[in-house]
């Protein structure tokens, strides 16, 4: 069993990322190392380069990047974590997939008529072919499981159809040279909204620092952000039905349950009738709880760039080593001559 995701290296990580895609890693982990399973987490800095971006701020962002995910709990002993650039055989096997890739499956990715817009006359090539990178970084693996949402349930299926079209021409059926991933649907991921504004997502390019938990954030600063965190004057609701209409309380209250675990159900029963005076520092005192410990390791582990690269580098070995049997079998199968 081996999983294989990735993740576009961002700064300023928040709640957001950390409830979104960060402890889905976690979990994955620990189930699947349990199993026997190998769990290969890369920083897609080679996907990021699709789009306009600042050189510095990517290396920066990677090493970021890197402290977070380690701060939450991936194990690099236990995990494979390393950034692309460093394993040359995803670029290398991306050039040798887009001989099966057709443009006509390329034509029809949402995501790439959604990223390029109206001007996909000025996009890069690399976003039009961005899915076959994807197909490559997995199943340069051989990766049996890939995790995914609803918005990149195409690109595994993009993967699989490369995969098995050169299979089909250039393999036998007893000996393909690529294995078919099955997706694995994550636990849905809580929507967590900006404490300003119940109607938009958190994000860390909100002008407003008070409209999100920073995972950099102490506890001094997480329960004032709790405490002025936009409501509406009415109690908390005794039942689910009771929030419709109230983005702000939903929001609250839906924290409070991906970070404890409980019901929103379960939770409405106990504050129910209660003002948010009440609750917002039982909510506070929850996140301080569980973050507080991940954003101290945090602050510190990401100003510690030699442990960070020492880090990358160590996946990185491991992931070349993994590597090299599917790349040698893709360059022979496709009849070039190598030295």
């Amino acid at each position: 069993m081996r999983i294989v995701s990735g993740i576009q290296p961002t700064g300023n990580l928040h709640l957001g990322n950390y409830l979104g895609a960060i402890r889905n890693w976690v979990a994955m982990q620990d189930e699947w190392t349990a199993k026997g399973g190998t769990c290969l987490y890369f920083l897609a800095d080679l996907h990021a380069i699709s789009m306009p971006h600042v050189p510095a701020d990517l290396a920066a962002n990677t090493r970021e990047m890197v402290a977070a995910l380690v701060s939450c709990g991936i194990d690099p002993d236990r995990s494979i974590l390393f950034n692309q650039a460093q394993v040359p055989a995803h670029a290398e096997l991306q050039w040798l997939l887009n001989g099966t890739a057709r443009t006509g499956w390329l034509n029809r990715m949402t995501q790439w008529k959604d990223k390029a817009g109206k001007n996909r006359e000025g996009a890069s090539v690399a976003l039009y072919t961005y899915p076959v990178l994807q197909a490559a970084d997995v199943l340069l693996y051989q990766a049996t499981h890939v995790p995914v949402g609803e918005d990149q349930k195409q690109h595994l299926e993009l993967a699989r159809d490369i995969a098995q079209k050169f299979n089909n021409d250039f393999a036998s059926e007893d000996a393909p040279v690529f294995t078919l991933p099955d997706p694995i649907i994550p636990p849905q991921a809580a929507r967590i909204m900006s404490l300003r504004d119940g109607s938009a997502k958190m994000s860390k390019s909100d002008p407003s620092d008070m409209s999100r938990i920073n995972l950099t954030d102490d506890a001094d600063m997480i329960l004032q952000k709790v405490k002025k965190a936009k409501t509406d004057p009415e109690p908390i609701p005794s039942e689910a039905a009771g929030l419709d209409g109230r983005a702000e309380a939903r929001n609250l209250v839906g924290i409070y349950s991906a970070m404890s675990g409980e019901s929103v159900d379960d939770i409405l029963a106990r504050f129910g009738g209660q003002g948010f005076g009440a609750f917002k520092p039982a909510l506070a005192e929850l996140l301080v709880e569980q973050l507080a410990p991940m954003a101290a390791r945090y602050r510190d582990l990401r100003e510690d760039r030699t442990a960070l690269d020492a880090i990358l580098r160590k996946g990185a070995d491991k992931a070349r080593e993994l590597a090299i049997p599917t790349l040698n079998a893709t360059y022979a199968a496709l009849g070039l001559v190598r030295g």
